[in-house]
C-alpha cells in the first residue's frame, strides 16, 4: 500500500474514534513529515519502510531540524501506533514492523518552573498595558497566565474552556482532557475573583460576548497555536535566560508549588489527572531536595518532646 494512503486511512481511523483535533493534528504533521521525508528516499510504499529508513528520518529531525529528545519521543510514539495500525490490518507483518527496535531517547531530568521574579515580571508586564489601547489583550492575556498557573489545565484545555465550564459560585472549572476524559477541577479564591472580573470586562468589552473563555480580538476563540504564538512574542520581550517560557511550563510550576508547600502526590495526580503516579512521582523525585525543607520544617515529631 502507498504509504500516502495508508497514512490517510490511520487519520481516519483516529477520527473516527473521535481522537481531539489537536491529536489528530499532531498525527497528520509527524506523518506527513515522514512521508515527505520517506519519498524524497524513494520509499512510497508502507512495505518498504525499514528499520533503518525510520532512524534516518529521526536523525534527521534531530541533526537537521534541530528537534530535542523530548519531540523526537513524541514522533516515536506517532509512528509506533501508525505502524501497529498496520500491523493490525494486516498491510505488514508484525515481524515487518520498522519500529520494533526503536527506544526512545534518554530525557533531562531538569523539569522548567518560573520563580516568584519570573511570574512578577510577566504579571507586571501585562498590568503597565492594561491603561493603554491594548487593554483587551493585556487584560486576557493576564488572566490566562493566572488561569494556566491557579489551575494546572493545559493548553488545550484552557482555550476549549467556556464560560459553561465555570462555575464561579462552587468555584469549579470542568476540563476535557487527553482521551476525551472530563474532570471537574476546584479553583483557588484569587483565580474565581480574577476570572469574575475578566467576565464583567468581556461583557462590556464585546455586544455579544463568546461562550469561550479566551478568545482573539474577533471574539472568535483562540486556538493553541494562537497561544503558542502569544507566548513567544513574550519570551521576546522578558528575554528570560533560565527557564523556558511555555503553557507546559506553568503547569509543572503549579507542580511544583503544590509539592513544596506541602501538597501530597495523590491529591496532585487528581488535580493535573495524570492516568497514573508515574509522571507525578517523576516531579516528587526531583524535588525532593524542596521536600525534605518542608518535611522538617512541618514534621509532626517537631512538636514532640522525645
Amino acid at each position: 500500500m502507498l504509504l500516502k494512503f495508508a497514512i490517510q486511512d490511520f487519520k481516519e481511523d483516529r477520527e473516527f474514534q473521535n481522537l481531539s483535533k489537536q491529536t489528530i493534528k499532531t498525527y497528520h504533521i509527524i506523518l506527513s513529515e515522514f512521508q515527505n521525508f520517506c519519498a524524497e528516499k524513494e520509499i512510497l510504499n508502507v512495505e518498504d519502510v525499514t528499520n533503518n529508513a525510520v532512524k534516518s528520518y529521526l536523525l534527521y529531525c534531530l541533526k537537521s531540524r534541530g528537534n530535542n529528545p523530548v519531540t523526537i519521543n513524541t514522533k516515536i510514539k506517532n509512528l509506533k501506533a501508525f505502524f501497529n495500525y498496520e500491523v493490525i490490518n494486516d498491510v505488514i507483518s508484525e515481524k515487518r514492523n520498522p519500529m520494533l527496535k526503536i527506544e526512545n531517547l534518554k530525557t533531562d531530568t531538569k523539569i522548567d518552573v518560573f520563580c516568584d521574579d519570573h511570574i512578577k515580571q510577566m504579571l507586571g508586564y501585562y498590568r503597565r498595558l492594561k491603561g493603554r489601547e491594548h487593554s483587551f489583550h493585556a487584560y486576557r492575556d493576564h488572566t490566562k497566565i493566572l488561569t494556566l498557573l491557579g489551575s494546572g489545565i493545559r493548553l488545550g484545555e484552557m482555550c476549549n474552556l467556556t464560560w459553561g465550564d465555570v462555575d464561579l459560585v462552587k468555584g469549579t472549572i470542568i476540563v476535557f482532557g487527553k482521551n476525551r476524559s472530563q474532570a471537574s477541577i476546584p479553583l483557588a479564591e484569587k483565580l474565581i475573583k480574577e476570572l469574575a472580573e475578566y467576565k464583567v470586562f468581556c461583557q462590556q468589552y464585546f455586544k455579544e460576548p463568546s461562550t469561550h473563555v479566551f478568545i482573539n480580538k474577533n471574539n472568535n476563540p483562540m486556538t493553541t497555536d494562537a497561544v503558542k504564538n502569544m507566548f513567544k512574542r513574550l519570551k521576546a520581550i522578558m528575554n528570560f535566560k533560565d527557564v523556558r517560557l511555555s503553557a507546559h511550563t506553568f503547569r509543572h510550576t503549579f507542580a511544583h508549588r503544590f509539592l513544596i508547600n506541602g501538597g501530597d502526590v495523590f491529591t496532585l495526580q487528581k488535580m493535573l489527572r495524570h492516568s497514573n503516579l508515574k509522571m507525578t512521582e517523576k516531579y516528587l523525585a526531583i524535588w525532593g531536595t524542596a521536600l525534605k525543607e518542608q518535611n522538617e520544617k512541618y514534621n509532626p515529631l517537631n512538636s514532640i518532646d522525645l
